[in-house]
C-alpha cells in the first residue's frame, strides 16, 4: 500500500493502480471518455488530466500511477481550463446530432459538455464529415460522432477477440472501420454500443424507438443460454424494446451476448395465443378451452398411465418443471424427460451435471482442456472469459481442445477430434503440462455428453482430473450446459432412472410405445418420426416445430410474462422478473395444470403461483438460495466398462442464432443467421 494525498486528503491505495483509481477508491469523480475498467489504456482524450505536485503541466490520470507521496489535485482553475480546452477540440467536428440521436440522454458526451463544454464555439472552419460503416445487422454507424477513443477497438480484440476493426490514416483523416467493411463476426460484437461513449455506434434494432427516460427498467436474467448473465429489460407499454447488461463480476463480468441482447424480438412474432384441436381433414383449428380440456379428460382417463410419456423443453422455469412434475406424479405417469438430447448425468449426482469450478473459477485456473465444446457458440461468455485468461497469462495459458475443430478467439493445442484423442493428454509433453499445473479446469460440453462415447469420455475426463488435482482441494470437473431450464430440470428429477444410461425415451416415443405424449415448450425431437397414432399435446407460447405435430395446442405465457428461477450451469438459483402482461386468454403454465387437474379430480396442493414456489422450495431447499451455489461432490470414479468406440465429437450447437423457439421467430437473429451462416 502507498500513500497519496487527493485534493489535501491523505488517502492509502494499492500499490500500481492508476491515479483515476485512486481517486475513484477515494470517491472523487474524474471525467473520461476512453478509459474503461475492463479494457487496457489506452490514454487518448486527455479528459482525465488532473494536476500533479511538480509537475508543469496537467497528466492523463488513467496513465499515471500512483507513487507514495504524490500530491493531486482534482478541482483547480489549471484542471478546469484543461479539461475545458480538450472538450472545446472534441466538439469541433462533432455534429449537431443530439435530437436526433439514439445515444441522447444516456451520452456520456452530452453530460460532459454539459459540465465543461462553452456555450459558443470558436471554430469556423468547415466540419469534418466521415463515412458511415456498414458493422452488420446489429451496429448502427454515425462515424461523423466519433471522437477515437478506440474502446470499440480495444474491446474487439482483448475481450471479444475479434481483429476486424482497427483505425486507417493519420490526424485529421483517422477514421475507425471495419478494414472490410463487412459484418462483425462476433457472437460479442454488439457490446461495442454500450461502451461508446457518444452515438456513433447505436443500436440498429432499436434506432428511434424511444428515449431512455420513457422506458421500464427491469432487472432480470438471460434465459436464453445455460450462463445466467444479469440483464436489464427495458419495455414501453407491453413491447420489450431492447435488453442491456448489468455488472455481476461472478457470471458475466459487464457484457452479454448478441443473442441475448437482441433475440427478444422473436416474443412479439408467431405467439400462440388461443387452443387448437385437430380435426378430422388432419387441420389444426381453433377450438374452446373446455372443448379442449374434454378431449385431454378422455385421453388421459381412457389410456394406461405407463401409455403416457412426457418431454419438457429446455428454457423453462423451475416452478412450472414442478407444478408439470406434481401432475404427472399424480396421475402415475412417470415416464417424463428434460433431456431432448440425451445428455449423460449421474441420477441424484449434482456435481455429474454442473460447473463445478464455478464461472469465475476459469480467472483462477493455469490450464484449460476443452471436450467436445464449441465455447464461442455455446457459451461466448464464457469463451471470451477464457480469452482473458489466456490473454492476462501473456498467452502462456495452455488451452487443450478434443473434438471437430472450430473457430475459437484464443490459441488451442488440438488432440484430435474422435473420443479417444483424450488418450493423448497422457502423452508426456502434454502430461508435464498438467503435472506443472495446480488448478486445471476440464470442461465437458455437451457434444461430448451426447456423444455414443460419453460415458467413457465422462469417467476418462474424471479419472485424470482427480489424478492431477489429487494434491489439492481444487474442483475444476466442468459440465457446459447449453440450455437455461437445463441444470434445475435435473435438480428437480424430472427424468426417468430407466432412460439415464444407453436408452433414450425418443426411442420408445419412435417405436410407439406410447398412446399420447405431453410436451412443454419442447420442440428439439424429430416430429417426424413420431407415430400417427400417438396424441401429442403441446403447451407452447410460440408456434414453433412442434405445433405441426400436435393434436391439441395450448397456450401459454413465456418468460417475460411470469416470475421465475432458473438455476444457471453453475448451479446458482437466480430469478427471471415479469416484464408484461400475458396475452389476453393466455395464462401461466401452473394456472392451466391447475384448471386441467380438476377436470382429472387431481389435487396438486397449491392454488396460486405462490404456494407453487413455496412448495418447490420446501422440497428442493438449495433453489431457495438465490444467488448462492451449494457445492457438490465429485462423483466417485467408475471404470470404464467399453474402450471408446471412437467416434468424432461434434458440436450440440450448429446455429448460434437459432437454438429455441423464441430466437427461431426472431426477424433479427435471422438476419444474423443468413448474413454469418451463408450456405
Amino acid at each position: 500500500m502507498v500513500q497519496i494525498f487527493i485534493d489535501g486528503k491523505a488517502v492509502e491505495v494499492e500499490e500500481g493502480i492508476t491515479i483515476i483509481q485512486a481517486c475513484e477508491q477515494a470517491g472523487v469523480e474524474i471525467p473520461r471518455f476512453c478509459y474503461h475498467e475492463k479494457l487496457s489504456i489506452a490514454g487518448n482524450c486527455r479528459m482525465c488530466l488532473v494536476e500533479m505536485e511538480n509537475s508543469a503541466k496537467p497528466v492523463a490520470s488513467c496513465a499515471m500511477p500512483v507513487a507514495d507521496g504524490m500530491k493531486v489535485k482534482t478541482n483547480t482553475e489549471m484542471v478546469i481550463k484543461a479539461r475545458k480546452g480538450v472538450m472545446e477540440f472534441l466538439l469541433i467536428n462533432h455534429p449537431l446530432d443530439c435530437p436526433i440521436c439514439d445515444q441522447g440522454g444516456e451520452c456520456d458526451l452530452q453530460d460532459q459538455a454539459m459540465a465543461y463544454g462553452s456555450g459558443i464555439g470558436r471554430y469556423v472552419e468547415q466540419k469534418r464529415a466521415v463515412k458511415d460503416k456498414h458493422l452488420g445487422p446489429l451496429i448502427k454507424t454515425h462515424m461523423t460522432r466519433c471522437i477515437h477513443c478506440t474502446r470499440c477497438i480495444r474491446f474487439s480484440e482483448e475481450i471479444a477477440g475479434n481483429d476486424q476493426l482497427g483505425t486507417l490514416n493519420r490526424g485529421e483523416d483517422t477514421e475507425i472501420t471495419s478494414f472490410l467493411e463487412k459484418s462483425i463476426d462476433s457472437e460479442m460484437s454488439a457490446n461495442v454500443i454500450d461502451l461508446c461513449p457518444v452515438g456513433a455506434l447505436t443500436s440498429k434494432p432499436y434506432e428511434y424507438l424511444a428515449r431512455p427516460w420513457e422506458l421500464k427498467k427491469t432487472q432480470s436474467i438471460d434465459v436464453f443460454d445455460a450462463v445466467g448473465s444479469n440483464v436489464r429489460i427495458d419495455s414501453k407499454g407491453d413491447k420489450i424494446l431492447r435488453v442491456l447488461p448489468r455488472i455481476n463480476e461472478e457470471i458475466n463480468d459487464e457484457w452479454i451476448s448478441d443473442k441475448t441482447r437482441f433475440a427478444y424480438d422473436g416474443l412479439n412474432h408467431q405467439r400462440i395465443d388461443r387452443f387448437y384441436s385437430r380435426n378430422a381433414d388432419n387441420k389444426l383449428t381453433e377450438d374452446s378451452t373446455d372443448n379442449v380440456f374434454n378431449i385431454l379428460k378422455d385421453k388421459i382417463i381412457n389410456v394406461s398411465k405407463n401409455k403416457i410419456a412426457s418431454i419438457v423443453g429446455n428454457s423453462l422455469d423451475c416452478e412450472s418443471i414442478f407444478a408439470f412434475k406434481l401432475f404427472l406424479d399424480n396421475l402415475d405417469a412417470k415416464n417424463y424427460e428434460c433431456r431432448q438430447d440425451d445428455s449423460y448425468f449421474i441420477p441424484n449426482e449434482r456435481s455429474s451435471y454442473i460447473f463445478n469450478s464455478k464461472i469465475s473459477g476459469i480467472d483462477e485456473s493455469d490450464v484449460c482442456i476443452l471436450i467436445g465444446a464449441d465455447i464461442k457458440k455455446e457459451a461466448p461468455v464464457l469463451s471470451s472469459r477464457i480469452r482473458q485468461r489466456y490473454v492476462n497469462f501473456e498467452k502462456t495459458y495452455p488451452i487443450f481442445r478434443v473434438g471437430i475443430e472450430s473457430k475459437t478467439i484464443f490459441k488451442t493445442i488440438e488432440l484430435g477430434s474422435k473420443s479417444n484423442s483424450l488418450r493423448k493428454l497422457n502423452e508426456k509433453k502434454n502430461k508435464d503440462i498438467l503435472l506443472k499445473s495446480k488448478k486445471p479446469i476440464f470442461i465437458l460440453g455437451q457434444g461430448a455428453m451426447c456423444s455414443k462415447d460419453a460415458e467413457g469420455i465422462f469417467n476418462f475426463s474424471l479419472e485424470l482430473h482427480n489424478k492431477f488435482t489429487s494434491k489439492t482441494s481444487w474442483n475444476g470437473f466442468n459440465i457446459l450446459q447449453n440450455y437455461s431450464g437445463r441444470v434445475g430440470a435435473l435438480d428437480l428429477g424430472f427424468y426417468n432412472k430407466k432412460y439415464t444410461s444407453n436408452k433414450s425415451i425418443k426411442d420408445d416415443i419412435y417405436n410407439e410405445k406410447f398412446e399420447i405424449l405431453f410436451l412443454l415448450s419442447a420442440d428439439e425431437i424429430d416430429f417426424d418420426r413420431i407415430p400417427d397414432k400417438t396424441f401429442v399435446v403441446y403447451f407452447g407460447h410460440h408456434g414453433d416445430r412442434a405445433v405441426k405435430r400436435a393434436d391439441l395446442v395450448i397456450p401459454i405465457s413465456c418468460f417475460t410474462e411470469k416470475e421465475g428461477i432458473y438455476v444457471n450451469l453453475e448451479g446458482r438459483p437466480q430469478i427471471s422478473r415479469q416484464v408484461k402482461l400475458p396475452l389476453p386468454s393466455v395464462d401461466d403454465f401452473s394456472v392451466v395444470l391447475k384448471k386441467i387437474s380438476k377436470f382429472v379430480n387431481i389435487n396438486l396442493g397449491y392454488s396460486n403461483p405462490q404456494e407453487l414456489r413455496e412448495l418447490m422450495l420446501k422440497n428442493f431447499n438449495h433453489i431457495s438460495k438465490v444467488n448462492n451455489i451449494t457445492e457438490s461432490k465429485l462423483p466417485k470414479e467408475r471404470k470404464i466398462k467399453n474402450a471408446f468406440l471412437n467416434s468424432e465429437i461434434t458440436s450440440s450447437v450448429n446455429n448460434f442464432y437459432m437454438t429455441d423457439s423464441v430466437s427461431r421467430n426472431s426477424p433479427v437473429m435471422s438476419e444474423c443467421s443468413m448474413n454469418f451462416y451463408k450456405t
